[in-house]
């Protein structure tokens, strides 16, 4: 079993992104061997009522049960609490919330009052530190990167709340997780798209530090290409039950409240 918490569906704004239909990311799910795909609305990341977009993924993940939907809720708009009412209702996994391209303090008030309506509703909630290499980004994609003290702002907001980060590299993974609590690292996964395998070993390094519990796999498709987050489960000497945790484990376990 294979569940992919980081794939995205949509068109891109910035340049032409292959892959980005529901039909093309069943295709790369069975090439790749993923079962499970947690799907965002990409175009949704851009919008300014981000919100808009949930309607057409509940649509597409609704024709492929292994397409779950993340929605995005945007909590500086009214009735945001409904969006997340809905998510619950409609056995969505997570909702997700990326402050920096909404134009919101990702420590501010709204966050974390936010985060702890996930919390009450028992639902993770993921936010993404990237989505491209700063090199490659287009001069209109002004977005900053979700800081690392973010992250820790929002995991102290309530004792029940969990997190799933997305496109984090291995410092700001440390800088968060060696700068929390061990109560609140364990509410903490990251997922795996962006942290470098063989030969820096970035991510052998945080299996030994940060925990294999902590680490889910992701694979940000189609920005990304789905095959690169395989091959560096591959490269590393993982037992059948650190790779089994990565794979699935890890990404049920975020769910258990």
């Amino acid at each position: 079993m294979r569940v992919d918490v980081n794939a995205l569906l949509g068109a891109y704004p910035w340049r032409r992104v292959p892959g980005s239909s529901p039909e093309a990311l069943r295709a790369a799910m069975d090439r790749t061997g993923i079962d499970e795909a947690w799907v965002s609305h990409l175009p949704s990341f851009f919008w300014r009522a981000p919100e808009e977009g949930n309607a057409w993924l509940y649509e597409a993940t609704g024709r492929d049960r292994r397409l779950k939907p993340i929605p995005a809720v945007h909590p500086g708009r009214k009735g945001w609490e409904e969006t997340i009412g809905e998510a619950a209702d409609r056995g969505a996994p997570a909702v997700r919330c990326d402050p920096t391209y909404y134009g919101l303090d990702p420590a501010g008030a709204e966050m974390r009052v936010l985060a702890a309506a996930c919390a009450a509703a028992r639902l993770p909630l993921v936010l993404a530190v990237r989505l491209e290499d700063g090199r490659q980004r287009h001069p209109n994609d002004t977005a900053p990167e979700l800081p690392a003290a973010a992250v820790r702002a929002l995991i102290r907001t309530d004792d029940d709340v969990r997190i799933i980060v997305t496109h984090a590299d291995r410092g700001l993974i440390e800088e968060v997780h060696f700068g929390s609590t061990p109560e609140e690292a364990a509410r903490l996964w990251w997922d795996i798209s962006w942290i470098w395998g063989p030969p820096e070993d970035h991510l052998e390094t945080l299996l030994a530090t940060v925990g294999v519990e902590q680490l889910v796999f992701g694979t940000g498709q189609p920005l990304r290409i789905p095959e690169i987050s395989l091959a560096k489960l591959d490269l590393l000497d993982l037992t059948p039950q650190q790779r089994a945790a990565i794979e699935v484990g890890n990404a049920r376990a975020a769910l258990a409240f």
